[in-house]
């Protein structure tokens, strides 16, 4: 029986976006542009005849913006959403409030040179599209909840260095640390797992596949909603408690150590498994030098990038995690890493949090 076609609607107020976008998908056998829009006013009337299986959304657009085109289709139909965004810093900051209202993928496009750069990323485009596709959906609407900032402590105060942990927890966990892999999904898997921690956590290190320059604002993100400081990893930053260390993208993070102390160095290289940052990069790296000192956990994401990585930590003794497939929004990473043994405890999403601080104690 021959593959069914996943239907596609591009929604984008630049024409040259919704041509190059749609001969890039249309040239995959697999996939079919059922319409384009330029705005989603014009969407909506077509979607009421024909619903696609992804969305391809833009974020500024005439008559209705694309986040509340986003939360709108949520709300009625949960749909797969690919968000295009520039890279401009308030297209950054929209592209973070789309993916907590649940879009499930980013395709980040420049101001100047866009005919070049869309055709150049076309493979990337048709990627997106098929990962979006296997989304789960019940999963993207659990996590894209509203986060509350609600009975946080302010950081770095003495408020917070002197609470639950005693001095004995403390001098453990200097030589253990977390380890987390995630792609697709992840932005939203991750708030909802940092956010849960205590200011005295573990230190964690983190390899979310995003593009260059968007690391860092998602690390702002997180450390305005998290206890434990959260920020875009730089080269021979210590991973101490009460900090997660969030791999830059376009930079493979690697775990290094220093005397007594873990440290990350942050380099320049190949893409391995297709991406870079790379989990695989990470986790082996945790495996050389942490061993049975580390937490290992995997989480949302597409194709198998940390799953031969976390055998090897498991195989030095660290206690490994995968998220559990009815929480994931694409289980494709987890999956990888449990057929290959890799994997100790497959547990929800929910259940993650609890798990790196029983970890710690």
């Amino acid at each position: 029986m021959a593959e069914q076609r996943i239907k596609v609607m591009i929604v984008d107020d630049s024409a040259v976006v919704r041509q190059v976008i749609s001969q890039a998908l249309m040239a995959d056998a697999g996939i079919e542009v059922i319409g384009t829009a330029a705005d989603p006013i014009f969407a909506l009337q077509k979607m009421n005849a024909q619903w696609p299986d992804v969305l391809v959304v833009d974020i500024e657009m005439p008559r209705m913006d694309g986040i509340t085109f986003l939360k709108k289709v949520m709300a009625e139909r949960p749909t797969p959403v690919v968000v295009c965004s520039s890279l401009a810093e308030k297209g950054a900051q929209a592209t973070f409030e789309a993916l907590s209202a649940g879009a499930v993928s980013i395709i980040t496009k420049p101001k100047v040179g866009l005919k070049n750069f869309l055709e150049d990323a076309s493979n990337d485009i048709v990627q997106a599209v098929r990962s979006a596709a296997r989304a789960n959906m019940r999963a993207v609407r659990t996590t894209a909840a509203p986060a509350t900032f609600s009975g946080f402590r302010p950081k770095l105060t003495a408020d917070v260095m002197l609470s639950s942990a005693n001095n004995a927890a403390l001098v453990k966990t200097t030589e253990q640390l977390v380890a987390i892999g995630t792609s697709t999904g992840g932005t939203q898997a991750l708030e909802i797992v940092l956010s849960k921690l205590p200011a005295t956590a573990l230190g964690i290190v983190v390899v979310q596949h995003m593009p260059e320059k968007f690391t860092a604002m998602f690390a702002e993100r997180l450390n305005n909603l998290c206890q434990i400081e959260v920020r875009e990893a730089k080269n021979g930053d210590r991973v101490m408690p009460g900090r997660a260390l969030i791999a830059p993208g376009g930079r493979h993070m690697m775990l290094k150590r220093n005397g007594a102390q873990y440290v990350v160095e942050v380099v320049d290289g190949p893409l391995v498994n297709r991406h870079k940052p790379s989990v695989d990069v990470l986790f082996r790296s945790v495996a050389k030098f942490a061993g049975a000192n580390a937490l290992g956990i995997i989480m949302t994401g597409m194709g198998d990038d940390g799953a031969r990585g976390m055998k090897e930590m498991h195989a030095t003794g660290a206690h490994t995690i995968a998220q559990d497939e009815a929480s994931c929004v694409v289980f494709g990473m987890p999956k990888e890493a449990i057929k290959l043994g890799a994997v100790d405890q497959v547990i929800a999403l929910e259940q993650i949090p609890q798990a790196i601080v029983s970890f710690g104690k």
